[in-house]
């Protein structure tokens, strides 16, 4: 009796992690299909034609596929025109965070100097400030310094964020002091030890700093609002913008507007997708290290 009491339990019990784990996993799916369902429907509609996408907007299998949306991207906007500002001043800024971002960083983690503890609370404050109301002092400053409607006004103003400066100072302060001390010892500087010492270490941070800083730049928007007019300077973002409020005539124009976003969604997925890989890497090796 009692050896089949102890079966019964344990059949009971293993019926309850059956059911417990299905039902953990229909939650997952359940929430996953909420968040992945309306992307679907951008890409369906992308190949889908006007009439259609009007008629069944949610719809994700297109009944007659076509490629005429991508088409009227490519011939009938500025598309290259765009795709090239936005590589350019992406590349510029994400190096620039990175550099910047780093070396002050590292200045709010290790240099001991007067006042530094109000620029890290200046920094905090700035990251607690909505980018929105920061918009017209950007104006007029890129307007007083002769440098609207440039290359350099957009991207001089983004060469260093907040968010940046905060990510690698906790990082660097992770860092045992005695490494540093061991290099100086040799006779390095505080550059070279910053440069050659510490930053490699710092490659999860680095990297995590990289996709946030591409993925900020190429998706920046209100920046380039206030920063040009030219539709030569235009950005991606800027360029679908333009679109969704019908530059190209009249109609909902769903197929261009979601394929024009598709486009450019696609290189931040790419470079999510392997520095993610990068980054899991590392924190692996770091972890291993400790």
């Amino acid at each position: 009796m009692a050896a089949t009491h102890v079966r019964a339990v344990r059949r009971k019990g293993e019926v309850q992690t059956i059911a417990g784990t299905f039902f953990g996993y229909a939650v997952l799916v359940f929430f996953s299909l909420i968040f992945i369902y309306p992307f679907v429907v951008q890409v369906a509609n992308s190949f889908k034609s006007e009439p259609e996408a009007a008629a069944n907007p949610i719809s994700p299998i297109p009944s007659e596929p076509t490629l005429d949306a991508y088409e009227k991207i490519f011939w009938a906007t500025d598309l290259p025109t765009w795709l090239g500002n936005s590589i350019l001043i992406t590349v510029l800024v994400t190096l620039g965070r990175i550099f910047f971002d780093s070396l002050a960083g590292y200045a709010l983690a290790r240099l001991r100097f007067r006042g530094r503890g109000a620029v890290f609370a200046t920094i905090i404050a700035v990251m607690a400030v909505p980018g929105v109301v920061l918009l017209i002092p950007k104006f007029l400053v890129l307007n007083q310094f002769g440098i609207y409607n440039s290359y350099t006004a957009l991207i001089v103003p983004l060469l260093a964020d907040a968010a940046g400066v905060f990510i690698m100072k906790q990082f660097f302060e992770s860092i045992p002091p005695s490494v540093e001390e061991a290099a100086r010892i040799d006779g390095a500087g505080t550059f070279r030890i910053f440069w050659s010492v510490v930053l490699p270490m710092a490659r999860p941070a680095l990297i995590t700093l990289t996709i946030l800083s591409f993925q900020g730049s190429w998706n920046e928007l209100p920046h380039t609002l206030v920063a040009v007019q030219d539709p030569d300077l235009y950005t991606l973002p800027r360029g679908i913008a333009d679109l969704v409020t019908g530059s190209l005539g009249s109609g909902t124009q769903y197929p261009l507007k979601l394929g024009a976003a598709l486009l450019a969604t696609i290189p931040v997925a790419i470079i999510f997708v392997i520095f993610q890989r990068y980054f899991i890497r590392g924190a692996n090796e770091g972890v291993d290290k400790g």
